[in-house]
């Protein structure tokens, strides 16, 4: 049985310490691919680092809505052009909209969020979605865009979200919150969606579930997220990790077809 990880901070400095440990430790508990994405420039080249000569590591580059201040969007999009052109990661991201924090500016996030989506459509990429509070924003804007779909992290919006953006190729993410027993809108909505919508994630080293809560996350946990599934959905555990990694693959793959 093989897991996909398809958001995994595995390059961030919480890992520094024993990087090479957790990903030993999540392979041996059956966590084969990791879907690794940068937030910033300063990131992509340790990124670059951790995944060359790993095929089973996928590197995403992207500018993260939530450091919108910490971006110079005319250098930093200028840099993910170049970086997209010549490297030709796995897809981009974490890119996106975040209305939840009400300090950053909607319009700047929108005008570098769009401007990402222009880069990942000419070089045929899919993209990685971080969405707080804005579903129905990123949705309009990407069908401005002819994208080979992508992944929407951590994916809490309604059944007829899910629908749109399942016509848009993409797939939704499922972590840590999923097994908290109390999440019930989450719960409702894996026995709901098709299994052909959902991959699985830990955003690690954040977002972990019940078991580990107030722990740095690891991809090693992946299995509890899993087993979660299990007990919600008709579908047997080995079914669930089949198709959700290829689920994940499929929209990796389709990035790669089109160049």
């Amino acid at each position: 049985m093989e897991l996909f990880d398809t958001h995994c901070h595995l390059d961030v400095t919480a890992f520094d310490p024993d990087r090479d440990e957790v990903l030993a430790a999540a392979r041996a508990n059956g966590v084969r691919h990791l879907l690794i994405p940068a937030i910033m420039r300063s990131g992509w080249e340790d990124l670059w680092v951790l995944c060359t000569g790993d095929p089973d590591l996928y590197p995403a580059i992207g500018l993260h809505p939530t450091l919108l201040t910490q971006h110079d969007p005319q250098r930093d999009l200028a840099a993910l052009k170049d970086c997209v052109h010549e490297r030709r990661p796995a897809a981009i991201g974490e890119i996106g909209l975040d209305f939840q924090l009400r300090e950053l500016d909607r319009a700047r996030q929108q005008a570098l969020f769009a401007a990402q989506l222009a880069i990942a459509e000419h070089e045929n990429l899919p993209v990685v979605l971080h969405v707080r509070k804005a579903h129905d924003a990123i949705l309009a804007t990407l069908q401005r865009y002819t994208l080979p779909g992508g992944f929407c992290h951590a994916f809490n919006g309604s059944l007829q979200q899910a629908g749109r953006y399942r016509e848009l190729g993409f797939r939704l993410g499922f972590g840590g919150m999923l097994t908290r027993p109390n999440a019930y809108h989450l719960r409702k909505l894996a026995t709901r969606l098709p299994l052909s919508d959902l991959v699985l994630e830990t955003d690690a080293p954040g977002m972990s579930g019940a078991t580990h809560r107030y722990q740095r996350n690891s991809p090693q946990w992946l299995p509890e997220i899993l087993d979660v599934l299990t007990e919600l959905r008709p579908e047997t555990r080995e079914t669930i990790a089949r198709e959700t990694t290829a689920n994940a693959l499929a929209v990796l793959t389709a990035g790669r077809s089109g160049v």
